[in-house]
């Protein structure tokens, strides 16, 4: 008889397309890994994705919650489709163009520059105070960096009334000093006061950005101190025993090798700064004159204030796309970057 027949055989191949995830595992396992995946499914699917469908669905239409709009979700009807008009619009540089579009022309310019104008300031900040605080002694090192992450867990809410209250025209700490040494009541409005500059630079716009940075340069401080802590000492010896010492070790060693995490806290910085609403908002309401009306700002004041949500959600849209392009080069210069 032949013996080879008794052998046991092999299990058979899975099908193709059968994932090797699922291979092996019982029915059982399949429903828990289902019924575990599911409410991450949902949240997503309900709370990220249909919000951003709904935006995108509205700006194109000219929608207003004040208006009876059709069966289906209150679009179409009174609150008619208009394709391409919104974004037609927002091109729309001349001097007699509609109101809506001149503030929101005006909040696009102010939300770059202020984005571009926070990403090197907290940089220059936060990169020479890491190497600092990261030379000092170990218990030392951790007191500051508990004391300057503070702002970080702090509400940003409270972070603007803070210092709305330093800046206050009659009560502020700031007037109160400035009074004091000048031997004389003063009642400056710094955030009030349109005509108040310092060169082009709006002086309300001027006290959003460092109430915006005080909070925010802690964050990027802790990624910096981690930075400085990953690179060898073995290189700094080394560089140490050729001569180099100081700002030298600080410029040719130290900052070449930070260059990822510059490039990554800069992104970082960045989108966060097209995305900042509540200090603006609790600060300055925009004004005065409009100065610090971001975009973020326009589209809140649009959709809630003016019930004017297809507009609203056409900006959203704008800021979307400005926001993913700074995403897809920050992909592509760290990708480059780790790849050398």
């Amino acid at each position: 008889m032949n013996q080879a027949a008794n052998l046991p055989t092999a299990p058979p191949a899975a099908p193709p397309g059968k994932t090797r995830f699922w291979q092996g595992r019982t029915g059982a396992q399949k429903l828990f890994i289902i019924s575990a995946l599911a409410p991450m499914i949902l949240y997503v699917a309900f709370w990220s994705l249909l919000p951003v469908l709904w935006a995108g669905a509205l700006a194109f239409f000219d929608y207003s919650a004040r208006r009876q709009g059709g069966a289906l979700l209150g679009l179409g009807g009174n609150n008619p489709f208009v394709g391409l008009q919104h974004f037609r619009d927002m091109l729309n540089f001349s001097p007699d163009a509609p109101l809506e579009v001149r503030l929101f022309h005006t909040s696009v310019k102010t939300t770059l520059f202020f984005a571009f104008l926070v990403v090197p300031l907290n940089l220059l900040i936060t990169l020479p105070m890491a190497a600092m605080i990261e030379s000092v002694h170990n218990r030392l090192r951790i007191a500051f960096r508990t004391i300057f992450f503070l702002p970080i867990v702090t509400s940003s809410v409270g972070v603007a009334i803070m210092w709305g209250y330093i800046l206050h025209p009659q009560r502020g700490l700031l007037n109160a000093a400035i009074g004091a040494a000048a031997g004389r009541m003063i009642a400056i409005n710094w955030t009030g006061d349109a005509a108040l500059a310092i060169g082009p630079i709006p002086v309300a716009l001027v006290a959003v950005i460092i109430a915006y940075l005080w909070q925010d340069i802690g964050y990027n401080l802790i990624i910096f101190i981690a930075a400085l802590q990953a690179i060898p000492e073995s290189i700094r010896d080394a560089a140490i025993m050729d001569g180099a010492t100081g700002f030298t070790l600080f410029r040719h060693i130290t900052l070449p090798l930070l260059r990822p995490t510059i490039l990554l806290t800069a992104i970082l910085t960045m989108i966060s700064a097209f995305q900042v609403f509540d200090i603006f908002q609790v600060m300055t309401r925009g004004g005065p004159d409009n100065q610090t009306r971001v975009m973020t700002f326009d589209i809140y004041d649009n959709a809630f204030r003016f019930q004017n949500m297809g507009w609203a959600a056409a900006a959203s849209v704008v800021l979307f796309v400005i926001v993913l392009a700074v995403s897809l080069i920050q992909n592509r210069m760290l990708r480059s970057e780790w790849e050398y």
